[in-house]
């Protein structure tokens, strides 16, 4: 804080009063008139004059008019207004002491103005600046300086980096504090007021349409992933707000209802975020930020042209997939290479001698390293625990498996996977009791959250759908290896449940219906890892949090700015992603399976399992019984060899102990914890709005100790960089060759019938083919492979774990040095992983041609990497 308590009257005598009185008529001072004999003096206090250094600059593509007006007006000296505000109040009065204004006025040097004040000694400490934005567009303001009496070392930073509106737009000041950050009741008593005034702001008042410029964070539903007023065909549920769909909530936009549907919003306009939560336009001008949209919206129309007379066609054999990573696809200069050139500057090659253009793809880490390795069942099997999704394998607890619908709607419940074939595919070593005794029996189950779609997705177009479960077994050696999978089609009116256990048996035609049974268990656990493990359990679940922290949480707060690097750019991305992403007939609906379900399979997966007690990591290992804690407390892995949890668990605890002695500097006791009411309102609105649907259930945690508040912070702490990264920056380099990940598959297996059909002999003849014929079409895998190279990307300007300290942080010390221990910790994490990779003990990430688990080591260079820990969830 600027301390300027300098409480030094200056006597002056009295002809000189009126003079004084003029020169320092704009700003406060005190006077007071002392009589001795026939002399009067009066007291006037010093003034001190302090300067402040703003450093901004306009908003990128300002209409030249606009740009020219505000010109003017910094010719004329109006420029931003500011206002210092004296942390304390006046001892006399008791009331809020006047505040020094001036105007910055702009200088030579782009973005930097000036501006000087007069300010009595006795002002106290500034806690806060006032800014009014005289132009007529928004300008963001990085930091205000202040800086007393041209002495340097007296320098005091406000911390900005924020839109102020044009004063034009919305008449109120917009508030920014100090950097020392204050619990609710150490607030210094001159910024009470303002403290309440900014978060008031922030709320709005729940009606109208939102503008561009606004701040306002506020809740509402899923309602606009689709538009039934252009097709029909749009119209999707709600999501959230009901209890056939419970859901997160979003940030409002109010934008009008369609007039088909009064429960769905309108997709014309302008899909508002807050102000702040955009991308920066520093951020918008490099390769990370924009990608997504760009991709989207220029991309993806450039290369429709090329493929469409292939759109429904499937790749005519594997070297015809090989191609896209050799050959490419020709760009003809009238589809707009230059936009894809733009877009996915990696993706788009000069041919050799010529002036021609090709799009050809990054050959995935996965297959430079082994061009066969998708077709392995070792393979399938460790990608369960060092791949792409390694959230959803369980410890296979009971036996015999069943299922937990209704058999009379379903069909019988016993599953297909017998004792007898699990101990015939483990060679008779073990029983299946004693398998389960040992805890060697490991299973992917996604029978009983998707056989309730099996029929509804078989009547969406070229789409089938079966429900699975696979058996594992630990070997010796610590890997996996795969037993059997079950695949299920439930009853309907006109047909019986079917279901059929596949084991890779000892003859050519078993062997090739293992392989395509492994292909559906594929596109199951895709879907699931995109819509589930992906956005639902990142990208969705954690704006709610983001809301209710800024409407519920101070600038001042600490645990506002302990959280704030996690959740910057979330709220746009998500925006994105229901403008493109999960919209209807958006890259999802078109690409993956569940079709227009899909959006309504992950709210489906919320109501079902998610709690945010077990989004801590050690609690969700515990939960799918990967880990057990020992009476020491240590966690103890069920599969010593598991990267995922080796590696995340060592981030957790960086974070945890990160997030406990951060809380210690300003918690003194378990009751400041329970006693802080901004802490207690902000975790009420998560828990009774954002994720209102669940406010009801035992399992969320009360704030009323430290360590409860550290559990809590740290889960949404991990949740936004650990588990992201997990889930996101590896997509490219599994999914990247799409038969490993394949996002669709569009014919049943060729046994579902039975006997000798036109497609069991087809089969029989070619089984290739069979199995060409059931992965997505050309358009499907080219839309999705360039997504997810866009997905999978680090922006240049990247922030990462333990690698940029906020400015509040620096400014206290013992949190200064709390995170340069966790920066530290964080970098040992690097060498250990990397000594991990190189350890041939360590079979499911060390071995021939696997590809290392990298991705959570903490750091990355820019561009598609598998490896990276960001701060937040920014792509």
């Amino acid at each position: 804080m600027m301390n300027l308590n300098l409480k030094q009257p200056l006597v002056l005598p009295a002809h000189h009063s009126n003079v004084v009185g003029s020169r320092l008529s704009s700003i406060s001072c005190s006077a007071t008139e002392e009589v001795s004999g026939a002399v009067s003096s009066v007291t006037v206090e010093r003034m001190l004059t302090v300067t402040a250094s703003v450093e901004a600059s306009p908003a990128i593509g300002q209409m030249y008019f606009q740009r020219a007006v505000d010109d003017i007006g910094d010719l004329l000296g109006k420029t931003l207004l500011l206002e210092l505000v004296s942390s304390e109040l006046d001892a006399k009065s008791g009331v809020e002491k006047t505040r020094v204004t001036a105007y910055a006025h702009k200088t030579l040097r782009e973005g930097h103005y000036e501006a000087e004040f007069k300010v009595p000694a006795s002002f106290g400490p500034v806690g806060a600046v006032l800014v009014e934005n005289e132009h007529h567009k928004e300008v963001f303001i990085k930091e205000i300086k202040l800086v007393t009496g041209g002495d340097s070392s007296t320098a005091v930073t406000f911390d900005c980096n924020s839109w102020v509106h044009s004063k034009f737009d919305n008449p109120e000041k917009r508030i920014f504090f100090t950097l020392k950050s204050y619990l609710p009741s150490d607030t210094p008593k001159g910024l009470e007021d303002l403290r309440k005034k900014d978060l008031q702001a922030l709320r709005g008042d729940g009606h109208g349409e939102r503008k561009v410029f606004e701040r306002v964070y506020d809740y509402d539903v899923y309602n606009d992933l689709g538009d039934p007023d252009k097709n029909p065909a749009h119209q999707r549920p709600v999501l959230g707000g009901n209890k056939q769909y419970p859901y997160p909530r979003r940030c409002r936009t109010g934008r009008p209802r369609t007039k088909k549907d009064p429960e769905t919003e309108m997709r014309e306009g302008h899909n508002y975020v807050p102000r702040d939560e955009q991308f920066s336009e520093v951020k918008q001008l490099t390769f990370g930020a924009t990608t997504l949209r760009s991709g989207l919206h220029a991309l993806l129309p450039a290369l429709r042209p090329l493929l469409i007379n292939k759109k429904d066609l499937r790749f005519p054999h594997f070297p015809a997939i090989d191609d896209l990573f050799s050959d490419g696809i020709p760009l003809p200069a009238q589809t707009g290479f230059d936009a894809i050139r733009t877009v996915v500057p990696r993706m788009v090659k000069l041919v050799e001698d010529t002036t021609d253009h090709v799009l050809r793809f990054e050959v995935p880490e996965m297959i430079e390293r082994d061009r066969f390795s998708w077709f392995k069942d070792e393979e399938f099997a460790r990608q369960t625990i060092a791949g792409l999704n390694p959230l959803c394998i369980q410890l296979l607890t009971e036996f015999p498996i069943k299922s937990k619908l209704d058999p009379e709607v379903y069909g019988p419940a016993e599953s297909a996977i017998t004792k007898e074939i699990l101990e015939k595919q483990m060679n008779g070593a073990l029983t299946v009791e004693q398998a389960l005794a040992a805890k060697r029996l490991f299973i992917l189950d996604y029978h009983d959250v998707f056989l309730p779609y099996v029929h509804k997705v078989r009547e969406l177009q070229d789409a089938t759908l079966y429900a699975s479960r696979t058996i594992f077994f630990l070997t010796d050696l610590g890997t996996l290896m795969p037993l059997a999978i079950e695949l299920t089609r439930p009853k309907s009116p006109t047909r019986p449940q079917w279901k059929r256990a596949f084991t890779h048996g000892p003859d050519a035609t078993d062997a090739w219906l293992w392989k395509l049974a492994k292909a559906h268990v594929l596109t199951h656990d895709t879907g699931y890892h995109q819509l589930v493990s992906h956005w639902l359990r990142t990208h969705c679940c954690v704006e709610p949090y983001i809301i209710a922290a800024n409407r519920q949480l101070s600038r001042l707060h600490p645990v506002y700015r302990l959280l704030h690097p996690h959740f910057r750019y979330t709220m746009e991305i998500n925006a994105l992603a229901r403008e493109a992403l999960i919209n209807a007939d958006g890259i999802i609906e078109e690409s993956f399976w569940p079709g227009k379900y899909a959006v309504e399979l992950s709210s489906v997966a919320y109501g079902a399992t998610w709690q945010f007690d077990t989004e801590a990591l050690p609690n969700d290992l515990i939960k799918r019984g990967l880990a057990v804690r020992g009476e020491d407390g240590e966690l103890e892995l069920t599969i010593k060899d598991y990267p995922y949890a080796h590696d995340g668990l060592l981030v957790w605890d960086s974070i945890r102990q990160w997030a406990s002695e951060y809380v210690n500097v300003y918690y003194k006791s378990d009751e400041a914890v329970a006693a802080d009411p901004e802490l207690r309102a902000f975790w009420d609105e998560v828990r009774n709005v954002g994720h209102g649907d669940k406010k009801d259930e035992p399992w969320w945690p009360v704030l009323d100790t430290r360590d409860s508040l550290v559990e809590t912070l740290t889960t949404i702490m991990w949740v936004t960089s650990g588990h992201h990264s997990a889930v996101n920056f590896g997509q490219y380099h599994f999914a990247g060759y799409f038969p490993n990940r394949p996002t669709t598959i569009r014919k049943n297996m060729p046994v579902e019938e039975g006997g000798p059909g036109e497609e069991m002999e087809k089969f029989l003849k070619q089984p290739e083919t069979t199995l060409l014929d059931m992965l997505p079409t050309q358009m499907q895998a080219i839309k999705v492979m360039t997504t997810l190279d866009i997905l999978s990307s680090h922006s240049p300007d990247e922030e990462y774990m333990g690698e940029f300290a906020e400015p509040s942080w620096l400014a206290e010390p013992m949190v200064k040095a709390a995170f340069e221990k966790f920066g530290g910790r964080m970098k040992e994490i690097e060498g250990f992983i990397d000594e991990c990779n190189n350890n041939l003990d360590l079979k499911n990430r060390c071995g021939a041609g696997i590809v290392p688990y990298e991705l959570l080591k903490p750091f990355s260079k820019p561009g598609v990497t598998g490896r990276g820990i960001p701060s937040s969830i920014s792509i």
